[in-house]
């Protein structure tokens, strides 16, 4: 049996040898399954997408403050007192401010995909605290249940064992009972005590 595995093996070798290169699948290397691929080389610029969205937000909260409408205020103020007053030499954008309604549409066309994704980002946040806050809410309520199956358990055990308010009221029909006893037997000595007895 030793010498037909030895001529099976020297029959594919020699078969490689004879097929071109690249001819079969069994003459390529096997990738090991076990393993990730390697990354493949992009053309695109690589850039880290939490980095991004940490920028997109200090933007959003930036473009939603008050003092950037102050400062865009002012600017185009500023731009539209410069093109209309200045000399006609220094003036770079005439009446109908083409190149100010480019600047706005620019900072428009950049602003709202920022903000869409300083919100996104803000609801995948929002998204996991509440999934926190209802895991909490899940222990807080088994917690409960289980405190109370507890109170209930101790209450049931309590009405076996004796309380006060029951002990006071066996010592109040004791001291009852003796009293009728007392006036059905009275003592034929009021002064005497039954120390004879003893």
């Amino acid at each position: 049996m030793g010498s037909g595995g030895e001529f099976g093996s020297t029959e594919r070798s020699e078969a490689r040898e004879r097929m071109p290169a690249g001819a079969s699948a069994a003459s390529r290397t096997r990738a090991r399954l076990d393993l990730p691929r390697p990354p493949r080389r992009s053309l695109l610029p690589e850039y880290d997408p939490e980095a991004f969205g940490r920028l997109s937000e200090k933007i959003a909260r930036f473009l939603g403050t008050g003092r950037f409408l102050v400062w865009m205020t002012l600017t185009i103020i500023a731009w539209v007192v410069w093109n209309i007053g200045a000399p006609k030499d220094l003036r770079f954008d005439e009446y109908p401010f083409i190149f100010l309604t480019l600047m706005l549409s620019l900072q428009a066309s950049y602003a709202a995909p920022l903000i869409l994704l300083a919100q996104n980002r803000q609801d995948d946040r929002d998204r996991v605290n509440l999934e926190q806050d209802r895991k909490q809410n899940e222990r807080s309520i088994a917690d409960t249940e289980y405190l109370t199956r507890e109170i209930a358990a101790l209450r049931m055990g309590l009405g076996e064992v004796a309380t006060r308010d029951w002990i006071r009221s066996e010592f109040e029909d004791l001291i009852k009972e003796l009293e009728e006893r007392r006036t059905v037997f009275p003592s034929e000595r009021p002064g005497h005590r039954d120390e004879g007895d003893r």
